[in-house]
């Protein structure tokens, strides 16, 4: 189990998972492509649901991180965005657990199965007593989105976890295709995730190792001068 710090949270491919439990809810984590795709588990306290965030590739491995959590149903499987890396193992994985498949308005019609619901930004996603905010992030993909969970530490004042898919990486935003899909995206990230969430708020990518938002806010004038 990894330590309160979440950072850096490292998976490798075909390697362990990385395991948190946080007040409210448990978080699993494996690596499971070439690409370094990170697959999520979502385990609520109570009922011992679960939620997967992008069943990216290696459907085994997807449900073994299930199984690894207890087991159990499973009532979605989220995919963050439209692109191909990140719903490999979907139709394999939706149809070994029965769970609904959720994704972003505007990316759900890309994905390989028909979604059973769509995801827009201010939307709450409840698992068994928890709930998880959508945050809407233009500019990666039409269509992408986030996961927000604020843990349950009883005063509403509990650390942010983020599940952002591939537009928030430590070290910058998701790449975009023309200057004005960045525009989109770094002005949906500064207002709806830095405007927002404290520097404690982890930030759980779609590839590679954790970071927070107190890591990154220092550059975000940097990224913007970047550029695409």
């Amino acid at each position: 189990m990894n330590s309160a710090a979440f950072v850096p949270g490292h998976v490798s491919p075909g390697g362990p998972s990385a395991h948190w439990v946080v007040p409210g809810l448990e978080i699993r984590k494996a690596s499971v492509s070439a690409q370094d795709n990170n697959c999520y588990v979502l385990t609520e306290p109570d009922g011992g649901a679960h939620l997967i965030i992008d069943a990216a590739d290696d459907a085994a491995r997807v449900l073994a991180l299930v199984a690894e959590a207890g087991g159990g149903p499973v009532t979605a499987v989220v995919t963050t965005h439209r692109h191909w890396d990140h719903h490999r193992a979907l139709a394999e994985v939706a149809a070994e657990t029965g769970a609904r498949v959720l994704a972003g308005t505007a990316d759900a019609d890309e994905l390989p199965i028909p979604a059973d619901g769509e995801l827009a930004h201010g939307d709450t996603l409840t698992l068994g007593g928890v709930d998880l905010a959508v945050v809407g992030l233009r500019g990666h993909t039409p269509g992408s989105v986030a996961l927000a969970f604020r843990e349950d530490r009883g005063d509403g004042g509990g650390r942010v976890h983020l599940f952002t898919g591939d537009s928030l990486f430590p070290g910058g935003v998701g790449r975009t295709g023309s200057p004005a899909e960045f525009a989109s995206l770094i002005d949906d990230v500064e207002d709806r995730l830095f405007g927002v969430y404290d520097d404690d708020a982890v930030v759980h990518p779609g590839h590679g190792d954790n970071t927070t938002l107190g890591a990154e806010r220092g550059q975000l004038a940097q990224w913007r001068e970047r550029g695409w």
